[in-house]
């Protein structure tokens, strides 16, 4: 098989944006889901506020993040999903030890988080298991030939919709449906895509969880318990 020269040229370019430690922490801190600052930024990575800037053009450049000019300020936020589950999926490689996985994910983060703009740790990893169990989602391959992707089933459609959510609608959005996103405090998956997303939108609207000013953290109400226990099985 024949390969240009320099096919790789635009992965190598990506991976060198990434790889920079102040450039790293930078897009860990935006995959929150939240934008902010380059000065936010530059004190994230602990450098100048002009050192900060060169390092976020980068980033644009390389279209990992996107910029939103409000006023004066200047808003840096990651360029989609995509590259939140690219730098989730690095965090479980950085992992290393073929030992025994000891997660070290602050417990308040590895109970329930946000992952982009999805649930994650362990009550996302528990959702992922048990709406897989009774049969509301099933394996498919994406357009792409990606084996993690899901397809909702009959069952999986009628209970969404009675939670609230409009399938049909969830699916028309230009993102990918759903899928396994790997979890980087469990190294298990959870739902990704628009129908995570959806499901981090009726926890929150229904207040089953509470988001923490500043922080990825999801607070469980008792509430929350209480219909994760009814729904879903799922003590938390």
């Amino acid at each position: 098989m024949n390969v240009e020269p320099d096919s790789d040229a635009p992965v190598s370019r990506i991976a060198a944006a990434i790889g920079e430690p102040a450039r790293a922490r930078m897009l860990y801190c935006l995959v929150d889901g939240r934008a902010r600052t380059s000065t936010e930024l530059a004190m994230v990575a602990d450098v100048t506020p002009s050192t900060a800037s060169v390092h976020l053009q980068r980033l644009k450049t390389e279209r990992l993040v996107t910029v939103l000019a409000q006023g004066k300020h200047r808003y840096y936020s990651l360029a989609g999903e995509n590259v939140a589950v690219a730098l989730e999926a690095l965090s479980v490689l950085a992992g290393g030890t073929r030992s025994t996985f000891v997660p070290n994910t602050p417990n308040r983060l590895r109970a329930a988080r946000t992952c982009y703009d999805h649930i994650a740790g362990a009550l996302g990893v528990a959702l992922h298991d048990r709406i897989k169990a009774v049969g509301w989602l099933s394996s498919s391959l994406s357009s792409l030939g990606e084996d993690n992707t899901y397809e909702l089933t009959r069952g999986g459609t009628k209970a969404l919709g009675e939670l609230g959510i409009d399938v049909e609608a969830v699916r028309g959005q230009r993102r990918r449906f759903a899928y396994a996103c790997v979890d980087w405090s469990e190294r298990r998956p959870h739902i990704g895509g628009a129908v995570g997303a959806a499901l981090l939108g009726v926890a929150l609207k229904r207040k089953w969880v509470i988001q923490e000013l500043d922080s990825r953290a999801l607070t469980i109400t008792q509430t929350g318990r209480r219909e994760m226990r009814a729904r879903f099985g799922i003590g938390t």
